[in-house]
């Protein structure tokens, strides 16, 4: 006789949801219940199919991609980001529909709504909920599934790699402080230089987040005095913008001035030093946390680790006299 989920889940004493999520590996069933499950299983003989086990992980879902206003759906990053998260849907057969910055003309049915994370995250997130539409997002919010990279982390360990190369004249150049991960990178950054005694307090600088974002911020910087010996910049893009400054400015890089990136984009300039995302990671979390939310899964929040690479853009501090522009 056919054993079924239906038989499984009396003997387990649960639900046949929760004895599909058993058999599907889904993360949101406690370990105990698990365990029961699993025993019942393998107490009755009973063996998943495995083309409708992988069947069932398949989806015909629709989901909504929404950039928020401001953000440049065309620049590097979101074009790397982009790619993996399009990856990760077509492993789901997922269909997916970019949606505009206002959404309240679309009348496409979707079956949940990935965001990036943005200044008017709220006001979203209850445009969403008024429609019924659950969602995840990249970024981190309260009362939402999301996954990050680790960006307070991700600020601590730039300021720990300049701090130990001996820079002490330390300049941060980030974004808006409306971005979350702006915010967050900042914060990690001060906290681990504060840590430091006798370490100045850096100079915060914020602008655009792009190449020219970050090439403006420099050049203002070191017209207006400050002469750091390092420099983190809160993106990639920010950092080759600096690059660009430093090198119309005649300043060498590494020999006078280290430059430190954010996002693991290298390829932008070869030898960039950079505390790289694991973006292939977040989009499959991400993704996963969409169709997750279609089900009603428990709210999850995902912290994506990050590591350094030491490009040739970040070396030990040059032999001057302190100075705090």
């Amino acid at each position: 006789m056919k054993i079924t989920i239906g038989e499984i889940a009396k003997q387990a004493g649960v639900s046949t949801g929760t004895v599909s999520r058993v058999i599907n590996g889904k993360p949101t069933v406690a370990a105990t219940t698990r365990a029961t499950v699993l025993e019942v299983m393998k107490k009755l003989g009973y063996e998943p199919d495995p083309v409708a086990r992988e069947l069932s992980r398949r989806t015909k879902h629709t989901l909504g991609i929404w950039v928020g206003a401001g953000e440049n759906p065309l620049s590097p990053y979101f074009n790397v980001i982009w790619r993996a998260l399009l990856r990760e849907m077509q492993l789901h057969a997922t269909q997916f529909v970019e949606l505009p910055v206002d959404i309240t003309a679309v009348r496409r049915k979707m079956d949940a709504v990935l965001m990036f994370h943005c200044a008017d995250i709220d006001q979203r997130l209850a445009t969403l909920w008024r429609r019924g539409v659950p969602g995840a997002l990249i970024g981190h919010h309260p009362g939402i599934s999301c996954v990050a990279p680790d960006d307070i982390n991700g600020g601590r360990l730039a300021a720990q790699s300049l701090l130990a190369k001996g820079h002490r004249d330390l300049l941060h150049l980030t974004g808006s402080d409306e971005h979350q991960w702006s915010v967050d990178r900042a914060e990690g950054f001060l906290r681990a230089v504060a840590e430091h005694v006798g370490t100045p307090v850096p100079t915060v600088l914020r602008g655009g987040s792009s190449v020219l974002g970050g090439y403006r911020l420099m050049w203002d910087a070191w017209q207006k005095g400050h002469r750091p010996t390092g420099i983190f910049c809160g993106t990639d893009e920010m950092a080759v913008g600096a690059l660009g400054a430093l090198e119309d400015l005649g300043i060498a890089v590494p020999g006078e001035v280290s430059v430190l990136g954010f996002d693991g984009l290298v390829d932008l300039y070869p030898g960039l030093a950079s505390v790289a995302q694991d973006i292939p990671a977040i989009a499959h979390e991400a993704v996963t946390l969409a169709l997750g939310a279609i089900d009603r899964e428990a709210i999850r929040h995902i912290t994506v680790p990050v590591t350094l690479i030491e490009g040739r853009t970040l070396g030990p501090a040059p032999k001057r006299t302190s100075s705090t522009g």
